[in-house]
């Protein structure tokens, strides 16, 4: 659970400056140099569970490596906004990057199936299929444009609609909304089947569209809308839960075959437990997520389910995503949630 001291480490790393927080790593030799060198950037802010359970990851690897591997992070889109970071991994400008699915989907469309639109009913069913089979089978999908997948995938949570100037309650209300999506072709073709106007941005581009209204909504996981301070800009939260997301950790995989076996098996091991970790300050956050978010005035309602699955079936959608993703994934996610199509 996320008991008080972890709540602590959130504010004590919310006060400090992140090049402290993140930029530095214990020294095992100051007379030594790191063997090895990775750089790690991400989107997401610097107290969010991700980056707390990352340096912690990174300091086990430095120490665990005696000084061989040294990892900085680079947290809050300070290396460049989601594409920009895809496109420096597999290029090696720098050496480890956590996309969300949606977003690495771009590259390997097959990431993107743990977004397809409600789909998942519980984390039960999501950790069958991204720690199972499903998951193996993205991975190997990785591979194929040189990036290395960690085994664990970190979580972001179920999605929800916050909007300017309207709850969403059912599929109908969906209808003519502008709302921000992910640079992601499902997030854009499941928005669409439910009659709302979707944008694609980068999450850096976000909060700015909101303000300034060239979109009325957005949907994000809870900890994402609390950490990027959504509420200031958004009135109402509806919990359509409509996909589940998660944060693979990849690797250039040139980098990643550079490290020899015992450095590969240190960074692996201490960046999959860590990510067990956060999945459960992930699971606590949003325990407690909707009321801190209610104080700063955000309004919530729940949802019809159904009305959704039945529009998403009724448009076509599953029946134009099962081809795209095929068969075999199609049926290992079917394995782990039921028949959708």
């Amino acid at each position: 659970m996320f008991d008080p001291s972890r709540r602590a480490l959130l504010r004590s790393l919310a006060a400090t400056p992140v090049a402290a927080a993140l930029g530095s790593l214990p020294s095992i030799s100051s007379a030594a140099a790191p063997e090895f060198s990775f750089k790690y950037g991400n989107n997401l802010p610097v107290t969010h569970p991700l980056n707390v359970r990352s340096q912690e990851a990174a300091a086990r690897v430095f120490k665990e490596s005696k000084g061989r591997l040294e990892i900085k992070i680079f947290p809050n889109n300070q290396l460049g906004g989601d594409t920009d970071m895809l496109s420096q991994v597999r290029n090696g400008g720098i050496e480890m990057f956590t996309p969300s699915a949606l977003v690495i989907a771009t590259l390997v469309p097959v990431a993107a199936i743990n977004a397809v639109g409600f789909a998942f009913a519980d984390y039960k069913q999501v950790w069958a299929a991204m720690d199972g089979k499903l998951g193996a089978h993205v991975r190997a999908g990785f591979e194929k444009v040189g990036l290395h997948g960690l085994e664990r995938m970190w979580d972001n949570g179920f999605r929800q609609t916050t909007s300017s100037n309207r709850p969403i309650t059912s599929a109908q209300d969906l209808s003519g909304l502008k709302i921000r999506v992910p640079v992601s072709p499902l997030s854009i073709s499941m928005f669409k089947s439910l009659g709302s106007a979707p944008a694609s941005l980068q999450f850096s581009e976000v909060y700015l569209a909101l303000q300034t209204k060239v979109v009325d909504a957005q949907e994000n996981p809870l900890a994402i809308i609390q950490t990027a301070k959504m509420y200031e800009v958004q009135k109402y939260c509806s919990l359509t839960n409509h996909i589940w997301d998660g944060y693979w950790f990849v690797v250039n995989g040139r980098a990643w075959k550079s490290l020899p076996p015992d450095l590969q098996k240190i960074m692996s091991d201490a960046f999959n437990d860590a990510g067990l970790k956060q999945r459960e300050d992930i699971r606590a956050l949003n325990d407690s997520l909707q009321n801190e978010l209610k104080a700063k005035g955000l309004v919530f309602n729940a949802t019809a389910p159904d009305t959704f699955r039945a529009a998403l079936r009724q448009s076509g959608f599953y029946t134009e995503w099962r081809k795209k993703f095929g068969d075999e994934a199609w049926g290992l996610l079917e394995q782990s949630v039921g028949k959708l199509s």
